[in-house]
């Protein structure tokens, strides 16, 4: 393999292992977001989704890395 496409191919690795990268932390960030909204719903909402303060409770203090 010429170094060339050896270049080539690292630079695609690393374009692919840093969209894999932006593709998490925007996962990990949208997590966060939706368990602290969640956690700031009122009685009301939470009867609207069909969830229960303990069942919003329990999703909300989950790690963001969590699923």
């Amino acid at each position: 393999m010429s170094t060339m496409n050896l270049s080539a191919s690292v630079l695609g690795y690393y374009r692919s292992r840093c969209g894999e990268i932006k593709t998490l932390i925007g996962l990990w960030w949208r997590r966060s977001y939706t368990r602290y909204e969640l956690r700031h719903l009122d009685e009301s909402r939470l009867r609207d989704i069909g969830l229960t303060r303990g069942e919003a409770e329990f999703e909300a203090v989950k790690p963001f890395w969590q699923g």
